[in-house]
């Protein structure tokens, strides 16, 4: 492997763990840009997939007392009726359309409240919308592994401590690409060589998650939450670009 491949293979990975680490989602959306560039569509996926699990766990033990199970199952158990849904929808929408989507719904979305003075800001508690946007998000990380998508959008508007906030995306999203990663497994996406790739890439992974740890301990809620509408910009950004870019 050449000095390219593995610095453009380091950066994805330093990235994509450092926004898990600080957000508590995003690596997909961060490594691919990167990845999809040195190799194949599966193995770049697959390998996202398995560094976004491990990437996670500093961050589940970072928030795990502050985690509300049953806020959590609000978003959950929909979202695992959601998957074969979009698993479904796979027959009639491809998954670039409905990417190209919600691409564009993140990039006007952060665009719009990064340019606010003001953070959105909903203090009531809304159990039915919760339960819709865990089904939609189990719908997206069937389609396409987008599962953290419209969760983080939500919970972005809500005026929760940064660590409820967490607490609902970081398993949520882990658990969704555990199954999604299950599914790659079985279509044949972890050969040895996606192994030696992953090998190769831990040490950036490992180092990109405590620096986002590290840096979310440090922020307080309000920045917390700008953050997020900042990060869904910049995932929009990098979707659109590896929809229109990588995939030529």
């Amino acid at each position: 492997m050449t000095i390219e491949f593995i610095a453009i293979l380091s950066a994805g990975a330093f990235l994509g763990a450092f926004i898990n680490g600080l957000a508590g989602f995003g690596t997909a959306l961060f490594t691919l840009g990167f990845w999809l560039q040195i190799m194949p569509p599966i193995q770049a996926v697959s390998l996202s997939l398995a560094l976004a699990i491990i990437s996670g766990f500093p961050g589940l033990k970072v928030i795990w007392n502050s985690i509300d199970f049953k806020l959590l199952l609000r978003f959950l158990l929909p979202a695992f009726v959601g998957i074969p849904v979009g698993t479904y929808l796979l027959l009639i929408v491809s998954a670039e359309t409905m990417t190209l989507l919600v691409a564009i719904f993140l990039f006007v979305y952060g665009a719009y409240f990064s340019l606010r003075a003001a953070l959105p800001s909903m203090q009531n508690d809304h159990p039915t919308a919760d339960r819709f946007i865990g089904f939609l998000g189990g719908i997206l990380g069937g389609m396409a592994g987008l599962s953290g998508a419209l969760p983080t959008m939500w919970l972005s508007m809500r005026d929760w401590a940064k660590s409820k906030i967490r607490g609902i995306l970081q398993p949520f999203n882990s658990i969704i690409l555990f199954l999604a990663a299950i599914g790659a497994a079985y279509h044949g996406g972890y050969n040895w060589e996606t192994l030696e790739v992953m090998a190769m890439a831990a040490p950036a992974s490992i180092v990109g998650t405590f620096a986002g740890i590290k840096l979310f301990k440090y922020v307080n809620d309000q920045i917390f939450r700008r953050m997020l509408i900042v990060i869904m910009l910049l995932s929009g950004c990098s979707l659109l670009l590896k929809i229109f870019v990588f995939s030529n």
